[in-house]
């Protein structure tokens, strides 16, 4: 995946976008100032900066992010500084409120791959374009929720407030929500090799996997319930770890419906329906090279997170030891491809099987293992 910004004349549109961006993040600055660090407004200051180069490079974020903005205000206004409002305003308890807004998710998503199903076994281009809007719609309801959900633990208290990306129920919220923009860039930029949309019938079931987790999360564990930190979280650390780690993840995960897809294809299944054995593996190829940059990204910021926090860069953690392990099979993958030249069902095989890999890095040692990251556990 490029990151080579074309090289189109700067539109008004362009301009605007950026306006909006900055104008934004100065307003969020001069309101919550006083809740901010250095560090926290040096990420504040990165954020503009990396969402006006994300709108550039990705012309629908131009769209994308600030309808699910004003989604989110609206939302915000809604409560009028009271969280007892979110149980008796209509908008806010049906649609608005972060609770609301996952649920919505959750449904979106469920529609969406029915409709990518649909779309591509009965080749319909209508019901394909009707899967991509509602995937859009759908990430657009993650995005709202994160925003509001970070408002809403403000109303709790000062002392609570943060950032929506602390514990299983918010992380998996941002792995659906990331998953799906990066399929979703995938899907446009390969749009004119055919049948790109139909690769969202692989792709989706993988985020409904973690939609379910969500909704049993939500009802058994009331996970969605809004909780102060705990001492190891209360760090700007994690504001910056935490999503580009889940990069990672998402891309990690994309790539193992492609592989699926791509396995099918090679016997003869589904191919009159799906992109060329070719593509899916270059999508593949790409979607677990962004994965690998922001995981690695991610490892690194971890280890300096862990140093300022128990004193050493890396302990052996069980966490860790799985971050590990992840890293140098990603690692591998891309060795054997770029160096040693592989292609085909080997990589695609591997590439599934590393999202059970993965998998038991992000939830199966919450689950199984003890140690220095237990407080993300089930």
């Amino acid at each position: 995946m490029s990151f080579t910004i074309s090289k189109r004349r700067v539109s008004l549109f362009d301009m605007l976008f950026a306006f909006v961006i900055i104008a934004g993040g100065l307003f969020a600055y001069k309101r919550y100032a006083n809740f901010m660090d250095y560090y926290e407004e040096g990420i504040l200051l990165g954020a503009i900066a990396a969402i006006v180069w994300f709108g550039r490079f990705w012309p629908a974020m131009r769209v994308f992010l600030p309808i699910s903005a004003l989604f989110a205000l609206a939302g915000i206004s809604l409560y009028q500084g009271n969280l007892a409002n979110g149980q008796s305003v209509f908008w806010l308890k049906y649609i608005l409120s972060s609770q609301s807004a996952v649920m919505w998710m959750c449904v979106l998503y469920l529609l969406a791959t029915l409709m990518y199903w649909l779309g591509m076994l009965r080749r319909s281009n209508t019901a394909l374009d009707i899967a991509s809007n509602l995937t859009w719609a759908a990430a657009s309801a993650a995005l709202v929720s994160k925003l509001v959900r970070w408002y809403e633990s403000y109303l709790i208290g000062a002392d609570v407030g943060h950032i929506p990306v602390s514990n299983l129920y918010e992380v998996f919220i941002l792995f659906c929500m990331i998953t799906t923009l990066m399929y979703l860039y995938y899907e446009q930029k390969f749009q004119n090799q055919g049948k790109a949309k139909t690769m969202g019938a692989f792709v989706l079931p993988i985020i409904m996997a973690a939609v379910g987790f969500i909704l049993w999360y939500s009802v058994d564990r009331q996970a969605h319930e809004i909780q102060p930190l705990i001492p190891a979280l209360q760090s700007w650390w994690m504001k910056i770890h935490v999503p580009a780690n889940f990069v990672g993840y998402g891309a990690f995960a994309l790539s193992a419906g492609l592989a699926a897809a791509q396995l099918l294809v090679s016997k003869g299944i589904l191919a009159s329906r799906l992109p060329s054995y070719e593509t899916l593996g270059e999508v593949m190829y790409k979607a677990i090279s962004i994965g690998f940059l922001f995981f690695t990204i991610a490892t690194i910021l971890g280890a300096m997170w862990a140093a300022e926090a128990w004193g050493g860069y890396w302990s052996w953690d069980p966490k860790e030891t799985w971050a590990l392990i992840v890293w140098l099979n990603y690692a591998s993958w891309l060795h054997m491809r770029l160096v040693k030249g592989w292609r085909g069902n080997v990589l695609a095989w591997w590439a599934l099987i590393g999202l059970f890999v993965t998998s038991f890095a992000f939830i199966g040692v919450n689950m199984f293992l003890s140690g220095l990251h237990s407080y993300g556990g089930l």
